[in-house]
């Protein structure tokens, strides 16, 4: 296989994997440094290293984080065959071997995961990520200007036209959408575009409140998005800190910034 063909697909392998989220933190999995290496063979073949920030990460954070990462790379262009390997984990024998064997992922944590309902699970981190993306675009939306009303008014057309500047905000905005759409996929475009995730309008004057509980969302996943960042820069003794990422110090100090707008 050429080079310049091997670099396209190794491209796709990794846009792919960007849309792989850690299920509690809402955050792509490329962006959190799990992804340790991923690479195009020259036969075509995919190889994956993936590592978590501790040796005890939760098997069935790990589960769901893995299986996004098989369901991405069943939708490459050219279906390789391909091997995902865990580092550094404390199932990471299980896991390996249970790949070696042919299993799926489902089978191999079936043990491990101790009964617990992974689908409640995925629906749980759902929410938070459906609160957390729509915090930032509401907070957008009043920065940019716009009255309460006007806001909840908002319906999908409304919305996609909506222009903000570089930052949280714009960086949630496709996002929330597919949260919104996900949720209700059967929505008439002249349905209001923010409710509530038990899917109920919002009304102008309860939307300061409505804030406030998006904010304790945001802030817990922010909180532990900043002790796993920590505990694998400890870890790994890496020092690839993101400006505008929140640290442990900024929680402590109540002093949590703005996020920083991804880098392409």
């Amino acid at each position: 296989m050429g080079a310049a063909r091997i670099l396209s697909r190794q491209a796709e392998v990794w846009r792919r994997l960007t849309e792989v989220n850690d299920p509690e933190l809402d955050e792509p999995v490329t962006e959190m440094g799990f992804v340790e290496r991923a690479e195009v063979t020259s036969d075509g073949s995919v190889e994956i290293d993936f590592r978590l920030p501790t040796y005890w990460c939760s098997p069935n954070f790990a589960f769901l984080m893995l299986d996004g990462v098989r369901k991405a790379l069943d939708q490459l262009s050219w279906s390789p065959a391909y091997r995902v390997k865990l580092h550094d984990h404390m199932f990471a024998e299980e896991v390996n071997r249970g790949m070696e064997a042919g299993k799926t992922f489902g089978d191999i944590f079936a043990e491990l995961a101790e009964d617990q309902d992974l689908e409640a699970l995925r629906e749980t981190f759902r929410m938070k990520a459906f609160k957390r993306r729509q915090e930032a675009v509401l907070r957008g939306l009043r920065q940019h200007g716009l009255t309460d009303r006007e806001i909840l008014a908002m319906d999908l057309p409304a919305y996609d036209v909506a222009r903000f500047e570089p930052g949280e905000a714009a960086n949630q905005k496709p996002r929330y959408r597919a949260a919104l759409l996900e949720r209700y996929p059967d929505r008439r475009t002249d349905d209001p575009v923010f409710v509530t995730w038990e899917g109920q309008r919002i009304p102008p004057a309860a939307l300061g409140a409505h804030l406030a509980e998006l904010r304790g969302v945001r802030v817990n996943m922010e909180f532990n998005g900043a002790l796993c960042r920590g505990l694998k820069q400890t870890r790994y003794k890496e020092l690839d800190v993101v400006d505008g990422e929140p640290t442990l110090v900024d929680f402590i100090m109540n002093r949590v910034p703005a996020r920083a707008a991804p880098t392409a």
